[in-house]
């Protein structure tokens, strides 16, 4: 029987041995490095204004996880969120009543999503150049209904974006309940474990009795909705929303979700991983700016960042095999 300081050793120990722990040592001692570097980096507006920059991908990064477990991906997300912020806009421009807004928005979003899945699930296509082919479709949908012009509009529905709850922006709340949603879904659900069971083995998981198709439609549509979500949120930000919003975003989330410990090959990943990783690129650009560092090279950063994340998981995979 483990002695009590044994077992708080041992518990330690498996808390160590999550990916998650390299994560958050790497944003700890990034936000050390930045706190000494300059002495904006720790101001609650900036802290604040960090929330704000990574809250849409943080969003969107929970969709993208649920995704890329069942060993999925999606390169549509940026087009859906032009599509749906354009969309929201239009509504409301033309003086839609902002629960409808919403609502028309999610649905639009879900639709779209709804799409990727049909092309995965029903007609087979590898999902990168399902949803890279949808994501086409979707972004030209947003230039043919918007004449390729941004749509200004005058509606509650930009407190989603420029609100605030006392101190803490609108959007940053959002986030902190998509996370919660998100990672109550993956741990006390069963789709959320039939989420990781299909991306382990989906054949296996569907003599288990699993509908792989359910699940897969399920990932899809999610991030569909999130996708409007932040579309609506990033249209409020200025009450104008452009037909190329969203544009590269897809990057920054795999970039986030890899980060946070989610691997590429399925069956592998957390809410709270997903977080972190967002986070880890959150402070990162910010720390870019404070230090007036050019923006191209945090393009270069970011790229290594997603290489060594990549390359770590592989080398770990690899490890487990021999």
């Amino acid at each position: 029987m483990l002695m009590p300081s044994e077992k708080r050793t041992s518990v330690l120990k498996r808390a160590a041995s999550k990916k998650e722990m390299g994560v958050l040592s790497a944003l700890i001692l990034l936000c050390v490095f930045l706190a000494i570097t300059s002495p904006y980096f720790l101001k609650i507006t900036n802290i604040f204004n960090v929330l704000r920059q990574f809250s849409v991908f943080g969003i969107l990064a929970v969709g993208q996880a649920f995704i890329i477990i069942t060993a999925g991906i999606d390169l549509s997300v940026g087009s859906m969120i032009g599509f749906t912020a354009c969309s929201a806009a239009l509504l409301a421009a033309r003086g839609a009543p902002w629960p409808v807004v919403i609502l028309v928005t999610c649905l639009a979003g879900a639709l779209a999503g709804g799409v990727n899945g049909f092309f995965v699930n029903v007609v087979k296509l590898n999902p990168f150049i399902a949803t890279m082919g949808v994501g086409s479709v979707v972004r030209g949908t947003t230039l043919l209904l918007t004449d390729g012009m941004p749509v200004s509009f005058d509606s509650e529905i930009g407190w989603l974006g420029n609100g605030y709850i006392g101190p803490v922006p609108v959007q940053v709340i959002i986030m902190v309940l998509v996370m919660a949603i998100g990672y109550i879904i993956s741990i006390k659900t069963q789709i959320g474990r039939n989420i990781y069971a299909v991306g382990n083995n989906a054949r296996a998981a569907q003599l288990s009795g699993v509908n792989v198709g359910r699940v897969k439609y399920f990932a899809y549509i999610s991030t569909g909705v999130l996708a409007s979500i932040c579309g609506m949120v990033l249209a409020g930000n200025l009450m104008n929303a452009d037909p190329s919003l969203g544009q590269g975003y897809e990057m920054d989330i795999i970039a986030a979700v890899v980060i946070g410990g989610v691997s590429l090959s399925g069956g592998e990943g957390s809410t709270l991983g997903v977080f972190l990783g967002a986070a880890l690129m959150g402070v990162l650009r910010n720390g870019f700016t404070l230090l007036s560092i050019s923006a191209y090279w945090q393009i270069v950063t970011i790229g290594i960042v997603i290489l060594l994340a990549v390359s770590t998981d592989s080398i770990r995979k690899l490890g487990r095999k021999a």
